[in-house]
């Protein structure tokens, strides 16, 4: 069985982070943008937060297989304890522990940096539909995050309307 490895990201592994990034932004209703960011746009999104925070993927036979970050929730000093994560693993790959892994490591790379708040906005609708299933809610559940807002149809994609759900985890 391989293992799995998580290491920081790097600016040079853009191309396989969009590739995976790619099949949610076509394909499903987990992120709400609707065509796929450049390489160039994505490539800057990166060296964005990895100016001040986690930026990790995780690796299998060396090829990458997932990845997560956190980013400012906001830009307000009040809240600089608090983070958004966002987290997305290779449709071919899911359900084998990347995900966790994936969080483990950042949260403890957070927490040294003393951030307190995790906050992670899912897309969500009931009943599942052919864009979106309801594992990021389970998952993010299972991670020991608690939903703390349900917001109905604030996003549009696919002519159909999608909640948003936040989750919070104290770290």
């Amino acid at each position: 069985m391989s293992e799995l490895k998580i290491r920081d990201a790097q600016v040079e592994d853009a191309q396989r982070l969009l590739e995976i990034y790619s099949h949610y932004v076509l394909n499903t209703a987990v992120s709400f943008e609707y065509e796929v960011p450049t390489l160039e746009e994505f490539s800057e999104r990166i060296r964005s937060i990895k100016k001040k925070y986690p930026y990790l993927v995780c690796e299998k036979d060396g090829k990458i297989i997932g990845y997560v970050y956190a980013s400012a929730y906001s830009t307000r000093t009040a809240y600089d304890w608090t983070v958004s994560t966002s987290i997305y693993i290779d449709k071919d790959f899911r359900r084998n522990g990347a995900g966790s892994l994936l969080y483990k490591e950042l949260e403890a790379r957070l927490k040294k940096m003393g951030i307190i708040n995790l906050l992670a906005g899912v897309a969500f609708c009931d009943p599942q539909d052919e864009y979106l299933t309801h594992d990021s809610p389970n998952f993010h559940l299972s991670q020991a995050y608690t939903q703390v807002a349900h917001m109905p149809q604030v996003g549009k994609k696919f002519g159909r309307w999608y909640d948003l759900k936040w989750f919070l985890k104290k770290i």
